[in-house]
């Protein structure tokens, strides 16, 4: 529904089915309210519209709360009774419904008459009022409505008034109190004949949020009890009953719609405090930059939450102040001004201001954003070379030189397609010496050579060069003058080495020439002409040492015979490298390869292939030879060849024949029926085809040998044609049977030792074992503190006593005495047990006592070194000892004495 009582703009489509506002104010003049004014004055007109296919026009009924006023069915607002006067403001609530739509839409109008006071301006003291004026407009009883018919309308449709048809409360939001206040009273018209009780229910009331309004169940006056908030909650839809003191309902219930009206009590908020827009430099006006977009949660339909925008400030200043604006109602920002220049000014700070009450300063509230508004570069600034001439030198034969480097500049985006440079050599260099890369970091373009100059054909070239950027220029930017420069280049003479003209040099040679003999001249030139040099000769590479040069003029000679089937020579080509070198300062040098093809003569005979063979003995149709012969000529020094057999010894041509195959193979076989076995070499002469042709005596070995079916060797048959009899043949299987015999014999002696000792075990641990000699260690090498000893240790003096009565020869106690062995006693076949020990006693004394037992006998037998040794007397360790002794010190005479401080040292293992 749009309303054109107050001028408003028709909705655009889509549209949707109600009333465009909650709430609509109508002025009416003080001449529609004098009595001889016809009673339909019309106050206004509602056009209702409803979704369909498209938006269309239907015919809408309308019902009024108040019974002075009336709709019909056009939307014409018209009395139904004379209205004295509008003193005060008539607040009243209109109901829509379609004719085939269940539907129904409410407002409230609100008749002020004109002139009426305007509202206070929005200042504290001005709101108050206002919320007090509204406080006051509310309707003080609302009571419980009769149900009553009404005549139809001039369309004749009949009309039931609804039971419930009141006009909207309307509570200000952000109110100060005081609180609980009171909004209405609800009343039936039968609490003067039943005691009633009152009661509302609904959001914001019973329903979360709860608490909000109450009413007195006795006198039915309803109260707000707390500020309201309209951003929170816009409307409260409670319903109003009435009943008697037993419960019993009274009054059908009726519906009560608060309204909360809106206040300016929110700025409003920009969606980014900063915000980046760019345009290019040079736009036009008018060119769009950017966005910028604010909100207010106030009410939009009305002017708290209308937002307008204006620019506060632009920085910097430059060309103008107001080089943009802003479009007020949707924040589009665009230039209104040309001269945008990145070059000058990169980015401008642009100050947004949005202000509510439709930009209203004085009773609107404002917010600020920065816009950010970066130029964008074009090209509009061609690039310029800093000097009209540029200068460089480049010696000669150099390649990958930079000449100089080309300075540029260019106030376009640093790195950008508008900046980068892209040079080009438009004259002065016809045969592409050189080129102009450009660096990419300072923009300057190194002139760089890629072929070779050389002195003597051009001494200076003078380049012309034209620079430009990677983009083109801009509409209506033309280049400038100094985007082109000259670039004078000098080339260097530098010492080059001399150059062979022909290089390689091929000659042609038959091989066997002697030595001595003069190949050729090798003579190099020497590409400096403006300078008189000497240049001299070498041999650099010459690998069967067959030449040698003339050091001043380059002739070369032989100084060997040339042979083409030498391994130097590859396809009949020898090669030989000479160096030529100047005297200039410094020394250069140049190297060339001389080329000798030699030709070939026929001095090599044909040799014999194969140098074997085996038939059998006796004639067969497949038992022949085949025979060819190779030779290190070439053609036509080689095949066909031919073949024959000597006269002598006439063995040879009695029992063998050759019969021809082609020009390069025969066949050799027997000319008898049969040959005895065995090994024959038979002589056969080759010759080529050479001029002269050369000849060959050559042996070949035939094997002839009893053959199988098959026609090949048997192997008894190999074995006889390889020259051995039958006796021979007897002995080597003889040899080889007895070889085998004596190596099982060998194995098995070597098992049968093996299991005696494994039989005899020893009576201690092998680890223990100190049988050898006190000097031998378990140990590849001592080091140098075991080899430090005393070998007079472990030999007892001369000087002493007992060495007297021992034997003569006798100095170490390792070695045995030749003296008679004491007597042991004889252990009984079947002893007692209590004569073990005694056993074991006797054979202790016996040991201790018998100078010849050896000290590998027992572990308990020690021979005896004296009592004057040079070593210390060892009776402290006397086997019949019964007293305690400490060997601890063991541990201190080092590791020979490790295994006894180990046996008898005491320690935490006893």
């Amino acid at each position: 529904i749009c309303q054109s009582l107050t001028g408003c703009l028709p909705l655009k489509p889509p549209c949707r089915p109600g009333f465009s506002q909650n709430f609509y104010t109508v002025i009416v003049s003080r001449d529609s309210l004098q009595l001889n004014q016809i009673t339909d004055t019309m106050l206004s007109k509602y056009h209702v519209k409803q979704i369909s296919a498209v938006c269309r026009i239907e015919e809408v009924g309308f019902v009024s709360s108040d019974p002075n006023f009336s709709v019909r069915p056009d939307g014409t607002v018209y009395t139904e009774q004379e209205v004295a006067n509008l003193s005060e403001p008539v607040q009243f609530m209109v109901t829509a419904r379609g004719l085939h739509d269940p539907h129904i839409w409410e407002t409230t109008v609100k008749l002020a008459l004109a002139g009426h006071p305007h509202p206070l301006p929005l200042t504290k003291v001005g709101i108050e009022e206002m919320l007090s004026r509204v406080w006051d407009s509310q309707p003080r009883v609302i009571k419980f409505p009769r149900r009553h018919q009404r005549g139809s309308s001039a369309n004749g449709l009949r009309r039931q008034k609804r039971d419930w048809v009141i006009p909207p409360i309307n509570v200000p939001e952000n109110s100060r109190g005081p609180f609980p206040h009171m909004l209405v009273r609800i009343r039936s018209d039968q609490d003067k004949d039943v005691g009633i009780r009152y009661s509302i229910t609904g959001a914001g009331a019973d329903q979360p949020p709860s608490g909000i309004y109450n009413i007195d169940p006795i006198s039915g006056n309803m109260f707000v009890t707390q500020p309201l908030d309209r951003e929170e909650r816009a409307s409260f839809h409670l319903r109003a009953h009435a009943v008697d003191m037993n419960g019993n309902q009274v009054e059908n219930p009726i519906d009560l719609y608060i309204y909360v009206i809106d206040m300016n009590d929110n700025r409003p908020e920009f969606q980014n405090q900063v915000y980046n827009g760019s345009v290019a430099e040079g736009s036009k006006p008018g060119s769009s930059v950017m966005q910028v977009t604010a909100a207010d949660s106030d009410d939009s339909t009305t002017a708290n939450g209308m937002v307008r925008y204006r620019i506060l400030s632009q920085t910097p200043h430059s060309p103008i102040p107001n080089m943009f604006t802003i479009n007020s109602e949707t924040g589009d920002i665009v230039t209104v001004a040309a001269g945008l220049d990145r070059e000058k000014v990169s980015q401008y700070t642009i100050i947004v201001q949005a202000t509510d009450m439709e930009g209203n300063l004085n009773f609107g509230l404002s917010n600020t954003a920065t816009a950010l508004i970066s130029i964008t570069d074009i090209n509009d600034n061609p690039p310029e070379l800093t000097v009209r001439t540029f200068s460089g030198e480049v010696p000669e034969n150099k390649v990958n030189v930079v000449v100089t480097n080309l300075t540029v500049v260019d106030r376009d985006q640093p790195h950008s397609p508008n900046w980068n440079a892209v040079y080009r050599i438009v004259s002065g260099d016809p045969s592409g010496h050189f080129t102009i890369r450009t660096n990419p970091i300072t923009n300057e373009g190194m002139l760089t050579v890629v072929k070779p100059v050389d002195f003597e054909m051009n001494r200076a070239f003078m380049l012309t060069v034209v620079v430009s950027n990677q983009a083109h220029l801009a509409s209506g930017i033309q280049s400038s003058l100094q985007s082109t420069a000259g670039v004078t280049i000098s080339v260097q003479d530098v010492n080059e080495p001399p150059i062979f003209p022909v290089n390689p040099k091929m000659i042609r040679f038959e091989e066997g020439v002697p030595a001595g003999t003069t190949l050729t001249v090798f003579a190099a030139q020497d590409p400096d002409h403006f300078i008189h040099q000497i240049v001299r000769y070498s041999k650099l590479s010459d690998p069967a040492n067959w030449l040698k040069i003339n050091r001043t003029n380059g002739q070369i000679t032989t100084m060997a015979l040339l042979d083409r089937e030498s391994i130097y020579v590859k396809n009949n080509v020898y090669e030989a490298t000479f160096l030529a070198f100047d005297n200039g300062s410094p020394q250069a040098s140049g190297t060339g390869t001389l080329q000798i093809y030699l030709i070939d003569v026929n001095d090599n005979a044909p040799v014999l292939v194969p140098q074997e063979a085996q038939v059998c003995e006796r004639a067969r149709p497949n038992s022949r030879v085949n025979i060819t012969a190779s030779d290190a000529d070439a053609d036509p020094n080689v095949g066909p060849f031919v073949f024959e057999l000597p006269s002598f010894p006439a063995s040879v041509r009695r029992n063998w024949t050759i019969s021809r195959l082609s020009g390069d193979y025969a066949q050799l076989r027997l000319r008898i029926p049969y040959l005895e076995p065995g090994v024959y070499e038979i002589p056969i002469i080759v010759s080529d085809s050479g001029n002269p042709p050369l000849s060959n005596r050559s042996l070949i070995r035939v094997k002839v040998c009893p053959c199988d079916d098959n026609g090949d060797c048997s192997t008894t048959g190999a074995v006889a044609a390889a020259g051995l009899g039958t006796g021979a043949i007897i002995a080597i299987l003889i040899c080889i049977i007895i070889l085998l015999s004596m190596v099982l014999l060998f194995v098995v002696w070597m098992k049968r030792r093996e299991k005696e000792r494994q039989a005899k075990p020893l009576l201690i641990d092998p680890e223990d074992d100190v049988r050898d000699n006190i000097l031998k260690y378990d140990e590849e090498g001592g080091g140098e503190e075991d080899q430090d000893y005393d070998l007079s240790q472990l030999q007892q003096p001369e000087s002493l006593e007992h060495i007297i009565n021992k034997p003569t020869g006798v100095r170490r106690v390792d070695e045995r005495p030749v003296i008679a062995e004491s007597q042991y006693p004889v252990r009984p076949s079947l002893p007692h047990p209590g004569d073990i020990g005694d056993f074991i006693n006797d054979g202790l004394r016996a040991a201790d006592n018998d100078p010849t037992a050896p000290p590998y006998d027992s572990l308990l037998v020690f021979d005896y070194e004296g009592s004057g040794s040079t070593a210390g007397s060892v009776s402290s360790l006397n086997s019949t000892s019964s007293e305690d002794q400490d060997y601890d010190y063991l541990n201190d005479w080092g590791p020979r004495f490790k295994k006894l401080a180990d046996l008898y040292g005491g320690g935490d293992d006893d």
